[in-house]
């Protein structure tokens, strides 16, 4: 299988998880610790996404590394993924604002916002990555 395929498996497999795992059953407005969970899985996704598409561009990154980490890996000579930065640091954000117990500094509706996130990250990715596919047959 090409690389560029194997990260469009892995991406696809992600995208799954974004809808159903991380919403399932959900009503808002969700209690601290179910929003402290949601964001710590988003954050998970972010990095699996982030690492599928590393591993298929064959870049170097520690696997333990945090997802803004992740993020210089990637940006690292390839300036076009500056477009995702805002979103990997708003999820960052998130988890700060739980750590710190700053609810008040959250947007309104933020699982709702963490999954239009992750879902623009998805998006740009696998296009991304499609038309990488199509440039290196």
């Amino acid at each position: 299988m090409h690389d560029q395929t194997r990260v469009l498996v892995r991406l696809d497999a992600l995208k799954e998880r974004i809808g159903g795992a991380l919403l399932a059953g959900r009503q808002p407005p969700l209690d601290v610790p179910d929003l402290s969970r949601q964001v710590d899985e988003g954050l998970e996704i972010a990095r699996e996404m982030l690492m599928a598409v590393l591993d298929g561009e064959h870049r170097q990154y520690d696997a333990g590394a945090g997802l803004l980490e992740l993020w210089k890996s990637l940006v690292r000579g390839a300036p076009h993924w500056n477009t995702i930065r805002d979103n990997c640091r708003e999820l960052v954000y998130y988890r700060n604002c739980l750590d710190m117990e700053r609810l008040d500094a959250l947007p309104p509706e933020p699982e709702k916002m963490l999954v239009h996130i992750l879902r623009h990250l998805y998006l740009y990715l696998r296009s991304h990555t499609e038309q990488s596919q199509e440039e290196n047959p």
